[in-house]
């Protein structure tokens, strides 16, 4: 599991997503809880940051993993990782703000691992998961939907939930055909996930 040393009793995963309103950061919060605990995660929890939000804001949802049971549902200030739906927010959304060194950043973009974190602090992954969703056929009135397919690049960069169990928490949240596209666009951003670890 690479930097998530999660082995002791406070050992726990904090995890910040970073979309804006409208691309379903909140709901894949809670994807990600749900596909973690079928991966054998006995503490997961989500929860949302509700603010004056409309569609194209930018939003924040948090996630935390944990082997024991866990009683924290505040937000997220200083995450292991943190995943970001829209490339502009690293620019304009303070989407790494608190993280830590050494942690996860996981990006939306077509860009490559190495172009995204100059200052090598971060162990970085990237994925163009909003091609792969046009590929699975993902659009929701007009809007290329990237949530559910970024979970891919969650698994396939840090390996904390398995595909298998991303396909089983979608087809528990959808009917079979929609379930079938978001999880091609899942598989499809984790095939083509490019990590670069920490230079630190």
């Amino acid at each position: 599991m690479g930097f998530f040393d999660l082995s002791s009793p406070d050992g726990v995963c904090e995890v910040r997503w970073h979309g804006r309103g409208g691309q379903g950061a909140i709901t894949t919060a809670q994807y990600l809880a749900q596909a973690a605990y079928l991966s054998g995660f006995q503490g997961v929890t989500s929860a949302p940051s509700f603010g004056a939000e409309r569609r194209g804001a930018p939003v924040t949802a948090s996630s935390r993993l944990s082997h024991h049971p866990l009683r924290i549902f505040s937000q997220v200030e200083f995450p292991d990782m943190v995943v970001v739906l829209d490339e502009s927010l690293l620019e304009y959304g303070n989407a790494t703000a608190g993280l830590k060194e050494g942690g996860w950043l996981i990006v939306n973009t077509p860009r490559d691992a190495e172009s995204i974190d100059a200052t090598g602090r971060f162990s970085v992954a990237t994925a163009d998961a909003t091609s792969a969703a046009k590929e699975a056929a993902l659009i929701v009135s007009g809007t290329v939907m990237v949530n559910t397919a970024m979970l891919g690049a969650v698994a396939r960069a840090t390996g904390l939930i398995l595909l298998e169990n991303i396909h089983k928490t979608l087809a528990e949240k959808y009917p079979p055909k929609i379930a079938d596209k978001n999880f091609e666009a899942a598989r499809l951003t984790y095939e083509r996930t490019m990590m670069v670890p920490c230079q630190r």
